[in-house]
């Protein structure tokens, strides 16, 4: 039995040697996935070498229950402190152990959300803009109303009839009641005031009705994209946060620049090392450092998920926004193209926040079994 366990132990050693396999970076999933293969390899090899040692610490209490002499009894107090020593040092490898694969798990979740926060900025910045949104609910951006603008200018009555500042003149409302003020008193026939309006019936219905919810889209995507940017303030002070107790000291966005993340994994190394040579107050000071930042972690996939989910929710209201206009199919001939890409932009938008930017499995119970080692299930 002894012998098949520690033949067990060495199986156990070899998967180890072959578990720190390089995952997918942009896939949380295979993160958290190789990250509990990984912690369960741990517990298991250490659960069987310490097993081995309180075997032998049994067979030990064994002999010095039946021991007579003197010197027989301190011989195998000797080695009964010697096999419980060994016993702490594996119990203090073992969560050493667990403290570093977790906390380079850790480090390369963080290294995943920022990849995805950059995405989200890209993706804020590719939204139309005001300027374009403005083309699409103004109709004094269609050349349709601008034509019928000049032909009611050139027919107007010169003594009722009046002009518009360039302020006024800009604005929807206004221009709109001053060109149908206009053509009322104009010298148009009523068959031509009929087929100048059918020219832009579509465009002056569209515009008119959804002018505000246009906007209301530009602001609340640009609420988005300021909280992203708080997004990514906040992820960089995390991941400075959590490599100060290792001594890295460049910034998540230099790390990111220069591909340095294999002088974070060196410094964690030196750390673990220092903590491992440690002892007492001192090597448990070290261990709560490096616990700490992942709490953080935790913290920050919180706010993360919390903001994708407002996101997507964003996203989804300006989809029943767009779908809204009750005319769009006896006028989508008319209706201008802006339009029909905002629609699809928003599709994506909607298809990205519930899957590209998510990190679903590093929720909630899952997250605390990977950090802190918790099963509720176990």
């Amino acid at each position: 039995m002894k012998k098949l366990k520690y033949i067990v132990v060495l199986f156990l050693l070899f998967i180890k040697a072959n578990a720190f396999v390089k995952v997918e970076d942009s896939n949380p999933n295979e993160v958290v996935a190789e990250l509990i293969k990984e912690i369960k390899s741990i517990n298991q090899k250490y659960e069987l070498l310490i097993d081995a040692k309180e075997c032998e610490l049994e067979h030990v209490n064994r002999l010095l229950s039946v021991a007579v002499s003197t010197e027989q009894k301190v011989d195998l107090l000797v080695e009964k402190d010697r096999i419980l020593g060994e016993i702490k040092v594996l119990a203090t490898d073992s969560s050493g152990e667990i403290s570093k694969i977790r906390y380079l798990k850790g480090l390369q979740i963080i290294k995943i959300l920022y990849e995805k926060v950059l995405s989200l900025d890209h993706h804020f910045a590719s939204v139309r803009t005001l300027n374009e949104i403005n083309k699409i609910s103004n109709p004094n951006q269609y050349p349709e109303y601008e034509k019928l603008k000049e032909v009611v200018s050139a027919k107007k009555d010169k003594k009722t009839g009046f002009d518009l500042t360039s302020i006024l003149g800009a604005n929807t409302i206004v221009s709109v009641v001053q060109t149908f003020t206009n053509m009322l008193g104009s010298s148009l026939t009523k068959e031509e005031k009929e087929k100048e309006l059918a020219n832009v019936d579509c465009i002056l219905d569209f515009t008119l009705r959804m002018q505000n919810d246009l906007n209301t889209i530009y602001f609340e995507t640009a609420f988005l994209q300021t909280s992203n940017d708080k997004i990514k303030q906040d992820i960089e002070l995390l991941f400075k946060d959590y490599t100060k107790p290792i001594g890295y000291v460049a910034t998540l966005e230099n790390c990111r620049t220069n591909d340095d993340w294999e002088t974070v994994n060196q410094k964690m190394e030196e750390y673990l090392t220092k903590m491992k040579t440690s002892a007492g107050t001192s090597q448990y000071k070290m261990q709560v450092n490096l616990e700490f930042p992942i709490d953080r972690l935790l913290q920050f996939i919180t706010q993360y998920n919390n903001f994708i989910d407002q996101g997507g929710k964003f996203y989804e209201k300006f989809k029943i926004i767009l779908n809204s206009y009750e005319n769009e199919k006896q006028c989508e001939t008319k209706l201008p193209m802006e339009y029909k890409k905002l629609k699809a932009d928003i599709d994506v938008a909607i298809d990205k926040f519930n899957i590209a930017y998510k990190p679903v499995e590093i929720n909630g119970t899952k997250m605390k079994e990977i950090l802190y080692g918790l099963n509720e299930f176990e």
